[in-house]
């Protein structure tokens, strides 16, 4: 089938603004008659549901934190992209849409990256209104920083809480609304499926994580937001609670999974300690702002303190490779040659997984004080982990997994190939291509939770009668005893091996097999492994307690089952896509290490069809077309 992503025609700086004056609208006096469900309260199912309430939907909204600000959004800390040009260096609504389709290496569609770029402005002026404390000049004006990917200063940001302080400012949205009665929250619930009824989405069906109860709950609409799926890799900087489950429950009732083999690897991240780490810890982007990336250029030199080497025996390989963006190439490229240098038996640290992010020239230049000022609670984090002081040493890093590009496909209104099911942020597929550029995560999120889905779910359920199904539709049984089912067959195994044995090893299998590089020969191993090992979690993986209690081992239990199907899916897609492009580097396809795409053949949206565990999946196509910015060799040299 081809995909049509109902991307609006004309001009595309006019393509936003004409589509929301064509939408469909719904007056106020009958917003109150509709129910929307929103799934997930960070940056994006936060904004969502403030936004939705504040229009006067009756929002019901869920998260299995104990609290909305709990959302993984808070860990986000470098910033958010804004095309505001403040510092007058040259930049436009035009360069940040420009820059993020060239950051993902050409495989997002352009209309939609248009609208986030175009949105990116409001961004920044709803959230200072909010009382987001963002950092400021010594004149008292806005600052701005660069990230990687874009030659100008357009990151706004809090130090290294960013993600913290913007999720603070949508719970004080949320948190009125709840007030105001349009918004009731309900915490400590994990959406277990997505109930459709006649082919249209309906509904929900949760377990109550403290009880153990199943909930069902039905609306007009409902709404995903709830992140991505790296902890499929199991060491991840995501928080261990992130999971693929609510989008693969969705996936699994006939939502398209498109692009799963789009995972981004960020460069900076403190190196794994030890086997049983529960999860890797980010080192903001923004450090490599007054940060040097370098390793020893003599193999002998590794084992040394890193201020023993001199200067002219340092290999500082990012401004040497990428000479016109230095240490703030793009998280793929950046990611790619740390890996290529560790591997070249010039890493350092134990077991040579490290390269030095060094300070020294930027304290020279502007003191410590500035830095501290700059990046100060980065440096005490790094600091409590390490027990190294990165103002005096060198700090140590390597590439973790981190964020997901892939993602349900949408259509540009938010909505899947399923009526009813919109998703946003990070757990749908749309702008990022094949790699997000750094700062562009928190924006997505704010830009479809306060600026699109308001309008796009209002054109929506204008052509929806309100109520038309209750919670007491058979569907919604159906659901529940599925999910019961489901719940009862884990307990009932008792096997010998833990959940988290079982999600060590398919991590280990995914970053062997489908991290920073995939091969064909390491795909079809993971093809054939993968099945195996979820044959066996099915014989042998022990839950201890019951289902009907607070049980965090039936939890991650749940999560590890949909983990093993979804990495099934990533390696197919990343096996059928024979092009190096963005994070999905094929080491076949590639020119002089750079990835190598294949527009002729693969200049698609892959997006896949659930046909039953097992089995092979349909694959869907949605081409993408380049009108405002030419298909050419992504470089940053």
């Amino acid at each position: 089938m081809i995909l049509d992503g109902k991307c609006p025609t004309g001009p595309i700086q006019q393509t936003w603004d004409k589509h929301r004056f064509d939408l469909k609208l719904v007056n106020p006096a009958n917003k109150r008659k509709y129910n929307v469900i929103v799934v997930g309260t960070g940056l994006a199912g936060g904004a969502a549901a403030a936004s939705l309430g504040e229009l006067g939907y009756n929002v019901q909204a869920f998260c299995y934190q104990d609290s909305p600000r709990r959302a993984h959004s808070i860990a986000a800390q470098g910033g958010i992209n804004a095309a505001k040009n403040y510092p007058n260096d040259g930049d436009s609504i035009y360069r940040l849409f420009y820059d993020t389709i060239k950051g993902g290496d050409f495989r997002a569609r352009e209309a939609d990256v248009w609208r986030l770029a175009q949105v990116s402005n409001n961004i920044i002026d709803q959230c200072v209104a909010q009382g987001v404390p963002f950092a400021r000049d010594y004149a008292g004006y806005l600052d701005n920083r660069s990230f990687g990917g874009a030659q100008v200063s357009r990151t706004f940001y809090a130090r290294g809480q960013t993600g913290q302080q913007l999720l603070l400012g949508a719970y004080s949205a949320l948190s009125r609304q709840i007030k105001l009665g349009t918004v009731k929250m309900y915490n400590r619930r994990e959406m277990l499926d997505l109930v459709v009824v006649d082919g249209v989405a309906r509904g929900i069906t949760v377990r109550n994580l403290i009880t153990g109860e199943m909930e069902s709950y039905a609306a007009d609409a409902v709404c995903l937001a709830t992140g991505g799926y790296v902890n499929v890799f199991y060491l991840s900087t995501n928080a261990m609670g992130c999971s693929v489950t609510a989008a693969w429950k969705a996936h699994k009732k006939g939502a398209y999974f498109a692009n799963p083999c789009y995972t981004q690897i960020h460069p900076t991240c403190i190196p794994q300690a030890g086997d049983y780490q529960s999860k890797l810890t980010l080192m903001s982007e923004s450090l490599r702002n007054d940060g040097r990336c370098w390793v020893p250029k003599k193999k002998e030199d590794c084992g040394k303190h890193p201020n023993e080497v001199p200067e002219e025996d340092r290999d500082y390989y990012l401004e040497r490779k990428y000479p016109s963006f230095g240490n703030l190439a793009p998280r793929d490229i950046a990611s790619r040659a740390a890996k290529e240098q560790c591997d070249d038996g010039r890493g350092v640290g134990p077991g040579g997984r490290g390269v030095y992010l060094d300070f020294s020239t930027s304290i020279k230049r502007v003191g410590a004080d500035t830095i501290k000022e700059r990046y100060g609670n980065l440096f005490e984090m790094y600091e409590k982990i390490t027990d190294e002081d990165g103002y005096k040493r060198p700090m140590r890093m390597y590439p973790a997994p981190h964020y997901s590009m892939g993602g349900l496909w949408v259509d540009y209104n938010l909505m899947s190939n399923i009526p009813g099911l919109f998703v946003l942020g990070e757990a749908n597929f749309s702008v990022h291509g094949a790699n997000r550029l750094g700062a562009s995560a928190l924006m997505q999120g704010l830009a479809d939770g306060y600026f699109v889905i308001p309008y796009t779910i209002g054109g929506y359920l204008a052509t929806v009668k309100p109520g038309e199904v209750k919670a007491d539709h058979d569907e919604f049984k159906n659901s529940a005893a599925d999910v019961k089912a489901e719940q009862e067959k884990l307990l009932s195994i008792n096997g010998n091996k833990t959940v988290f044995e079982f999600m060590r090893e398919l991590g280990g299998l995914m970053w062997e097999n489908c991290g920073m590089a995939r091969t064909k020969q390491s795909l079809e191993i993971n093809l054939k492994k993968i099945p195996a090992l979820r044959e066996d979690f099915w014989k042998n993986v022990k839950v201890t307690g019951t289902g009907a209690e607070f049980n965090q081992q039936l939890e991650n239990a749940g999560r590890t089952a949909d983990f093993f199907e979804f990495a099934e899916l990533m390696c197919r897609d990343a096996y059928h896509r024979n092009e190096s492009c963005g994070g999905h580097f094929r080491e076949e396809y590639q020119d002089q290490g750079e990835a190598e795409r294949d527009d002729a053949n693969f200049c698609y949206v892959g997006a896949w069809e659930f046909k039953g565990v097992g089995k092979e999946p349909e694959l869907h196509k949605e081409p993408l077309k380049f009108d405002n910015v030419h298909l050419a060799v992504r470089s940053y040299k």
